[in-house]
């Protein structure tokens, strides 16, 4: 059996969760936060390994999933949770079933990806959970969202709250959360270090520039982003600041 996950401890209340044998493009972080009354879990990996056998502990006070947008990376384990929030935008994808392959080309396909020349991967994932497993049953079942998230709404935890932004752009209903009080941002995949995503068939560049305009005034400590590493406030407006720059002209932004 592989350890499928990696778990770090932020500090005694909020872990990080990723999945090292995920290729890059799909190797997503997801967080648990931990309040006095409940518990919440930002985003639910790929799926590939079911999460309540492999950390049961994270099942134990019946978290909230919030889920910052429809894509597998971040939905993949979203139906073992009880209770599952989303943006209105998204629910209706989850409710549809979420495109998902583990094989690139059929992946790249289900999701209208250019691979641009690139190579594509063969399997999108560099090891087997275990010998037995079938990468060919991977699939994302329909779900239902209980909970729909708009911009401003509140997610209590006891002792915490967190604050819902709408930033479309790379999806219409992606959302972030905004821990005021530590000045916390959990950013999903609005912004992260590395090359944005901005040309799937349902990503807005003209969305993408006004969320990032909100972004570069916004005052955070640190971002806990759905792709690869935490960084600062400065780190957040050079990132803003360098797409603005790099998308300058090639969208109209209409309100």
């Amino acid at each position: 059996m592989v350890d499928w996950h990696t778990r770090t401890d932020v500090d005694s209340t909020v872990t990080r969760i990723s999945e090292p044998h995920v290729n890059e493009l799909l190797s997503a972080n997801f967080w648990w936060l931990r309040g006095t009354d409940r518990d919440i879990v930002i985003d639910a990996g790929l799926g590939v390994v079911a999460l309540r056998e492999a950390i049961p502990g994270l099942f134990a006070r019946d978290p909230l999933v919030v889920l910052t947008h429809a894509h597998l990376d971040h939905v993949g384990a979203a139906a073992e949770f009880g209770h599952r929030a989303a943006h209105p935008a998204e629910a209706g994808l989850l409710a549809e079933g979420v495109p998902a392959s583990l094989y690139g080309g059929e992946l790249f396909a289900k999701l209208g990806i250019d691979p641009a020349g690139e190579a594509v991967p063969e399997l999108m994932i560099d090891a087997l959970p275990d010998p037995g497993y079938d990468p060919a049953t991977y699939r994302i079942e329909p779900m239902t969202v209980h909970r729909l998230l708009n911009d401003g709404d509140r997610v209590d935890l006891g002792g915490r709250a967190l604050t819902v932004l709408h930033l479309p752009g790379h999806t219409p209903g992606s959302i972030a959360l905004l821990e005021e009080r530590t000045g916390t941002l959990y950013s999903g995949d609005i912004v992260y270090e590395g090359a944005l995503i901005d040309d799937l068939p349902n990503s807005d560049v003209a969305a993408y520039r006004r969320s990032m305009r909100f972004l570069v005034d916004l005052d955070v400590a640190v971002v806990h982003p759905g792709h690869g590493d935490s960084f600062d406030g400065t780190r957040l407006r050079q990132l803003a600041e360098a797409y603005l720059r790099r998308t300058d002209g090639s969208a109209d932004e209409k309100s």
